[in-house]
């Protein structure tokens, strides 16, 4: 596909990731992820002995700044953690709607059976059809090659990065 990805910081996917990681910090959704609940166990429990340091001081319970210092980080971490879930989460919708949005989109030239050739939206083709893919051109849909040959940039697909060579009777839809 000769989409562009989006950027990973766009400010729209940015603004949704901060929001995301403030709700995914309840202990439902956390629970979700045993790793990441056992964190966040652990930064409520530093947050009530650091509380407790206020009310009343111990100093078998180490200083006010040190216990704040470990409940801080540990609230970063799971802040962090959650707005980079949430900025994969929202990266992977956009880029499910960008190939939902291309496939409705995308033109095809349709070869009929004495050789000639219309363009229709891809969303109007039916199995069966044959339509003509030239350089540089998007593949409105599945199908197979049956003449030719061609490198296919698959990675909004299969995330493989590198073209692939494709071809007819080859063992693979493209």
């Amino acid at each position: 596909m000769a989409t562009q990805s989006p950027s990973l910081f766009q400010p729209a996917l940015v603004r949704e990731a901060i929001g995301q990681a403030f709700v995914k910090l309840n202990p439902r959704t956390m629970f979700r992820n045993p790793v990441m609940f056992t964190v966040e166990i652990g930064t409520v429990v530093m947050f009530f002995v650091t509380l407790g340091l206020l009310v009343n001081p111990d100093a078998a319970q180490g200083s006010f700044g040190y216990n704040f210092t470990v409940f801080f980080v540990l609230f970063l971490t799971l802040l962090f953690a959650n707005f980079a879930e949430a900025i994969a989460e929202a990266r992977g919708k956009a880029q499910a709607e960008s190939l939902r949005k291309t496939r409705e989109e995308t033109p095809a030239r349709v070869v009929d059976a004495n050789g000639n050739v219309s363009s229709v939206s891809s969303s109007q083709l039916t199995k069966g059809q044959f339509f003509l893919v030239e350089a540089g051109e998007i593949i409105p849909t599945d199908g197979e090659i049956v003449e030719g040959l061609a490198t296919i940039d698959e990675s909004a697909i299969t995330g493989e990065s590198a073209p692939v060579i494709r071809e007819a009777g080859g063992d693979k839809s493209s």
